[in-house]
């Protein structure tokens, strides 16, 4: 019955996607059968187990009132404020401190797959899968201004450093460049053989990298639209990618169950991490010092790990389904993280 049904509606977005999540996960269960027989040759060594296993964190707090899932989170600058972005069309503000909420923004039409604030936490922009980025009062809920251009869903909007351009990757293939004041876009980065799943600014908003469906990650010249390089390795889709704070690394997230380390300047992967196992990887994230790296998984967990040699530091667990967004603080001290079940948590950074 189920296979019928997703025969009927394949044709639409939402189906595809369920689809694609019901292909990773019955490949997640194939290969988590040695695992599970692993497990239980083990069980005979708990003391062992247990030695060598990285601690685990249960979250600060929960924050529930979405119903549909988490599809991205942002803390606010002053980091006293959460958004999140979700299936259900909405955007949800949060008081971190209270776990309230405290404005519903309305207006998409699809999907919000993307959230972040402005410099000066007084605006909001919001990616969706109706094509647009919208433009908010973060005060008032009010839609300043709504971006148009991008023929299909917008995976990933955010704003550059100086607050004055926009970023987007759209599922149209191409990254966009807009101008923040006025709407209009300023140019398009073309070059990715298929959807752009994610992009962001260099901390000096001089670069742009972007991820794909086509297994690649891109670097750009944000001022020419001219592609620099392109980044080979991953064995599947690239859904995150984040720089550190000076621009010489970035590492990446991908469906191909890995992290991978890069040598921005020279192109040239540096490692890969199996951090999580058999299990996509849908956000990562340096923190701002770039010494430590987060990331969130299909696995349902949030890892914290050493940004040079991937070594786990300390597992998140608490989510009960993947988790498809991860942030710092900017004082580094705090994450957040969604899911789709539904929920955003606030985790304590050791």
């Amino acid at each position: 019955m189920l296979h019928y049904r997703m025969r009927n509606v394949c044709h639409t977005r939402r189906a595809a996607f369920r689809a694609a999540v019901l292909a990773v996960m019955l490949s997640c269960a194939a290969a988590r059968l040695p695992e599970a027989l692993a497990q239980a040759a083990a069980a005979q060594a708990p003391a062992a187990r247990a030695q060598a296993a990285p601690a685990s964190a249960r979250a600060a707090r929960t924050f529930t009132g979405h119903t549909g899932m988490v599809m991205s989170v942002a803390f606010s600058p002053d980091g006293k404020l959460a958004l999140s972005g979700s299936e259900d069309k909405t955007m949800k503000l949060w008081d971190i401190s209270t776990g309230r909420e405290i404005r519903t923004f309305t207006g998409h039409t699809d999907w919000v797959n993307s959230v972040c604030f402005s410099a000066d936490g007084r605006q909001i922009l919001s990616g969706s899968g109706d094509g647009t980025i919208k433009l908010w009062d973060a005060a008032t809920g009010r839609v300043i201004r709504t971006f148009t251009g991008h023929t299909e869903w917008v995976n990933t909007a955010c704003f550059s450093p100086d607050g004055k351009q926009i970023l987007s990757a759209s599922d149209d293939g191409t990254v966009k460049l807009w101008n923040a004041a006025t709407g209009r876009a300023i140019r398009t980065f073309t070059g990715h053989g298929d959807k752009v799943n994610t992009a962001c600014f260099s901390a000096d908003g001089k670069q742009v990298l972007s991820g794909s469906l086509d297994e690649t990650m891109k670097l750009w010249d944000a001022a020419t639209g001219r592609e620099i390089r392109t980044f080979a390795g991953h064995g599947d889709s690239v859904f995150s990618v984040s720089f550190r704070a000076d621009g010489a690394r970035a590492i990446s997230g991908s469906k191909d169950d890995t992290v991978k380390l890069w040598d921005v300047e020279a192109g040239r992967e540096i490692s890969t991490f199996t951090m999580h196992a058999d299990n996509p990887v849908y956000s990562v994230s340096f923190s701002p010092d770039g010494a430590r790296a987060l990331s969130g998984s299909f696995d349902t967990t949030v890892k914290l790990w050493d940004a040079a040699t991937g070594r786990v530091i300390l597992t998140f667990a608490g989510h009960t389904d993947a988790v498809t967004s991860v942030s710092f603080r900017a004082d580094g001290a705090r994450a957040l993280s969604g899911s789709w079940d539904t929920t955003v948590k606030l985790w304590n950074i050791p």
